[in-house]
């Protein structure tokens, strides 16, 4: 969701470095991108050991996602080029669609409503084990009642790409804050601008599309 269809990365370091700060820590944006992908749970782990600060991890993420989602409400979030544009063609030619994030239900729910809603949303807070484990993906596969194998997963960061992989999806990189090279059988675009139903099909019978590589 973060990096493929909105870029809300900018807000979550806000607040990030606005409690680690709070609580006495030293955190920066060169810190938060090394996390881009990471599952919240985990993530609120390595800030608070990382920034050796006192803090409960369930109690810190639960104060991060109040304020990311607060303050999305109020001021809105940056859309991804291409995205809501890719999404209401699908829809428009029946495509069903799920949004697997490691965000939470409170802010993925968000979300998906600007973005003209999902067949199916998985939330982070919904599966035991965040990405890069598949189970998100395999979750929202079996609730759609379509085969893994013929799914398009659209990823932008490693972590995310790993789950998908591993999921047995056909895999779309959008690679926005990290680096993600060309691997046999991933498809690659720098925009979702370059993206249409064609290309999803195209990706989904086999046929890996690579407008990145050289």
């Amino acid at each position: 969701m973060d990096g493929t269809i909105i870029d809300s990365e900018p807000i979550w370091f806000i607040h990030q470095a606005d409690i680690v700060r709070e609580k006495g820590g030293y955190w920066d944006d060169d810190m938060s991108s090394g996390m881009v992908g990471m599952n919240l749970v985990d993530a609120a782990v390595y800030m608070i050991e990382t920034a050796t600060i006192d803090a409960d991890p369930e109690e810190f993420l639960a104060e991060l996602v109040r304020r990311v989602v607060g303050h999305v409400h109020e001021a809105g979030v940056e859309r991804r080029p291409g995205a809501y544009e890719l999404l209401d063609e699908l829809r428009t030619a029946g495509v069903p669609i799920a949004l697997v994030t490691a965000s939470y239900a409170s802010f993925a729910e968000e979300i998906a409503r600007d973005a003209g809603g999902f067949d199916v949303v998985v939330p982070g807070d919904r599966v035991a084990r965040g990405k890069p484990d598949p189970e998100g993906y395999l979750l929202a596969a079996r609730l759609l009642g379509v085969d893994i194998e013929k799914c398009v997963a659209i990823e932008d960061s490693p972590n995310g790409l790993q789950a998908a992989r591993a999921s047995g999806a056909r895999c779309l990189a959008v690679p926005h804050m990290a680096q993600i090279p060309e691997a046999p059988g991933l498809s690659r675009v720098s925009s979702l601008a370059d993206v249409t139903l064609e290309t999803i099909v195209q990706i989904a019978e086999g046929r890996p599309v690579d407008l990145i590589a050289a």
